[in-house]
């Protein structure tokens, strides 16, 4: 969304959101991924498309649907999502996926935590950096 006084990751982080349409850009895909939310994904150009793929295939959060897609064929994926077992096992993965990346990075062993850590080390804390 692009309206400011309804924030996307509040939206998503809300207890009654049960799924997202989404064209799967960087940023949606991850506040999906941070808020537990299965997506179904309806990718246009760009990143769009690897994030959709990734989602789908690799994550098994999410439900790719065509590009000229009618509105019959919406309600018969959302209803799949929200009351079929394959939405249930969706949301499932998607809540897995957000424990993952919560641990990433809150968790001192987590991989994010330790690339900002070093990245700290590196640029903020080095004694030897040299600026031309």
């Amino acid at each position: 969304m692009l309206a400011n006084w309804c924030p996307q990751e509040k939206v998503l982080s809300h207890p009654s959101i049960g799924g997202f349409l989404t064209h799967c850009g960087w940023n949606s895909t991850l506040e999906s991924i941070g808020s537990g939310v299965p997506m179904i994904c309806w990718p246009f150009f760009a990143e769009q498309q690897t994030n959709c793929w990734f989602s789908c295939t690799k994550l098994g959060i999410g439900m790719e649907i065509d590009s000229d897609v009618k509105r019959d064929e919406v309600k018969i994926l959302v209803n799949e999502l929200m009351i079929e077992e394959k939405g249930k096992e969706m949301k499932k993965r998607a809540l897995e996926m957000m424990k993952l990346a919560q641990d990433s990075a809150k968790n001192s062993e987590g991989s994010s935590y330790k690339n900002l850590e070093k990245l700290i080390h590196q640029v903020l804390l080095s004694t030897k950096l040299q600026i031309n």
